[in-house]
Formats: C-alpha cells, sequence, structure tokens
C-alpha cells in the first residue's frame, strides 16, 4: 500500500497550490479519501474528505470556499487544490484512505506527507 503526495512548497500569501496523492497497492475506488494538515507544535486536523463516488465532500470551516477537493478513480489519485493561502495554512499534509470494512474492522493508510509553506 502506498499513499504518495506531491505539490507542495512555497507560496506567497494570496497565492495557490494543488496537491496530488497517488495511491496504490489497494482499490482506491473502495475508499474514502481525505487530506489532513499538521502545523509544526500542532495536532494532526482535517482539511477536506470526499466520498467514494466523488458526489459528497467535507470541509473543515476554516477552508471553505478556498480549498477543493476532488478524485479520479481511473488514475487512484485524490487532489486537494488550494487557493487564497493563508500563512496558517503552512503545514505538512497527509493523505487518509478509509475504509470501514465492518463494525470491528477499518483499513486506515497514511501518505508519508508534503511540506506547505505560505510566506512572503
Amino acid at each position: 500500500v502506498q499513499l504518495v503526495e506531491s505539490g507542495g512548497g512555497l507560496v506567497q500569501p494570496g497565492g495557490s497550490l494543488r496537491l496530488s496523492c497517488a495511491a496504490s497497492g489497494f482499490t482506491f475506488s473502495r475508499f474514502t479519501m481525505s487530506w489532513f494538515r499538521q502545523a509544526a507544535g500542532k495536532m494532526r486536523e482535517p482539511v477536506a474528505s470526499i466520498t467514494i463516488d466523488g458526489d459528497t465532500t467535507v470541509y473543515k470551516d476554516s477552508m471553505k470556499g478556498r480549498f477543493t477537493i476532488a478524485r479520479d478513480n481511473a488514475k487512484n489519485t485524490v487532489y486537494l487544490q488550494m487557493s487564497s493561502l493563508k500563512p496558517e495554512d503552512t503545514a505538512v499534509y497527509y493523505c487518509n484512505a478509509l475504509r470501514v470494512v465492518s463494525a470491528h474492522e477499518e483499513l486506515d493508510y497514511w501518505g508519508q506527507g508534503t511540506q506547505v509553506t505560505v510566506s512572503s
């Protein structure tokens, strides 16, 4: 199982970035995909999620209207388009794949993360 994030980097306030997460080793289309982030000295927090068919997305309030999550099941890839970036968006961004198999079992995979730094 692999989740490989890419697209992070240094961007000025107000700028945009598009993160990608390429998945392999599992049935991507059966997993809810999410992005999380963790700033230095802070706990990891959810950013956005998207259902297996892409019909439903959920965002943390502070990201609504600025971030967009999308997926391409044919390419086994999930994206996070980020715009109007703020210094407080600086964090390591992680890709997550989750599938609830039963009441007692879930499959939960994480990528290694990609650094996003918003600074002038």
